[in-house]
């Protein structure tokens, strides 16, 4: 069909990380393509994440076990997305646009400069392939006909336009602030396809406020931590540093254990890990008269240690004067803290959203949902990834795979 302002191979909704990589991916390919996104603003979230330099992959991913470092209800769907574009790949496209990196921890890769520069890569990809973008552009309808050439009518602030297949790479629910929405939560289920309940990901716990009043002093203090949840079944354990806040926890471990969290389960923290802290105060009792916050301080922070001894009469004194059970009990509330939070701070401050499009209604190979060319990618699909870089690997995997089986399916 010829090709008029308003006929397109593909329009992918959202500017974002996996909107922008596919368009890049599939106009490259030959394939007319618009993005579509109600945003002025392009890749908001790339530019904001990372401290505004963009944690944009992991090294440590291993595409052959997804389950260590993915969440779905089908950790296996992402597997073959991640094994066809791995970090790698990525990191060589950003070689090639000459855009400076660097490794920071655990796998962790940045750009050195600015998450600008991976939204001008992401840009030039898409100028490569010829595609259009429009931007503010809201989607109002999005209809489907099996008698038109182009069965995909979509109405948008610009008009109607029509293509023959539907991308939708809008992201979830988490930072409203910047233009998150349930748009394509609301537009799998007009087509039937059925959502795993969102909930907020990588996001600070929040406690009972007079439960918290002594803790909540400590705000602002991070120290290394243990921290886990879950039982047996489904236990999650992080080694991470953890952050007082006025209204909860919060740090690297208290935003990775968060997603795996269930509204009512307690979270265990061992405080010191590499510390035997029953053999350590039982030295402490036989050598000192020092008070017991003072000996703490040797391990901990003091404003922590001084916290900790008020929870407890006997543990106000010189720890050669604090009886054996008060030494045990303190011992083994040091080595797992137990603490039951009441909620979250909620989508407002979660970096992601855990649930989305089931992947139960979605091929792994292509991410052509079972209505046919209707896609999801990136963060709208139930697939999230732990704090670190694997959310966007995700995004610039379901993209790759999206784009190529545009092109194969037109």
């Amino acid at each position: 069909m010829p090709h008029t302002d308003n006929t397109w191979d593909a329009v992918v909704i959202g500017a974002g990380a996996a909107g922008l990589f596919c368009a890049g991916v599939a106009g490259q390919r030959g394939l007319r393509v618009l993005v579509l996104d109600h945003s002025p603003k392009v890749a908001e979230k790339i530019r904001i994440s990372g401290g505004g330099r963009a944690n944009f992959t992991n090294r440590d991913l291993d595409p052959r076990a997804p389950h260590k470092h993915f969440l779905s209800q089908n950790p296996n769907f992402c597997r073959s997305a991640l094994s066809r574009y791995t970090p790698q790949d990525f990191t060589a496209l950003l070689t090639q646009h000459g855009v400076p990196f660097h490794e920071k921890h655990k796998g962790q890769l940045f750009c050195d400069h600015s998450a600008d520069d991976l939204i001008q890569v992401l840009l030039s990809e898409c100028a490569t392939g010829g595609v259009t973008r429009w931007q503010p552009c809201g989607v109002h309808a999005v209809r489907h006909s099996d008698t038109n050439p182009l069965p995909y009518a979509l109405d948008t602030d610009q008009g109607t336009v029509h293509a023959h297949a539907v991308v939708v790479a809008t992201g979830g629910l988490s930072i409203p602030a910047i233009g998150a929405s349930d748009f394509g939560h609301r537009l799998a289920r007009q087509f039937d396809l059925p959502i795993v309940t969102p909930r907020p990901g990588l996001v600070p716990l929040t406690f009972d406020a007079a439960a918290w009043a002594p803790w909540a002093e400590l705000s602002g203090l991070a120290l290394p931590v243990l921290i886990e949840t879950g039982d047996k079944k489904q236990r999650a354990v992080f080694a991470e540093d953890l952050l007082f806040t006025h209204r909860g926890l919060s740090g690297p471990g208290v935003l990775q254990i968060s997603s795996y969290w269930q509204a009512g389960a307690d979270i265990r923290v061992q405080l010191a890990p590499e510390h035997d802290w029953a053999a350590a105060l039982t030295q402490a009792k036989q050598r000192s008269r020092k008070h017991l916050s003072n000996e703490l301080s040797q391990w901990l922070p003091s404003r922590l240690a001084d916290t900790w001894v008020q929870q407890d009469p006997l543990w106000q004194r010189p720890v050669c004067d604090v009886p054996d059970k008060a030494l045990t009990r303190l011992a083994e509330q040091l080595n797992a803290w137990r603490v039951t939070p009441v909620g979250t701070e909620g989508y407002k401050k979660a970096e992601v959203t855990v649930g989305g499009v089931d992947t139960q209604a979605l091929s792994s190979q292509t991410m052509e949902s079972r209505q046919s060319g209707l896609y999801f990618i990136g963060e709208v699909v139930d697939v999230t990834g732990w704090l670190g870089g694997y959310n966007f690997q995700w995004a610039w995997a379901s993209a790759h795979a999206c784009g190529r089986a545009l092109k194969k399916s037109l």
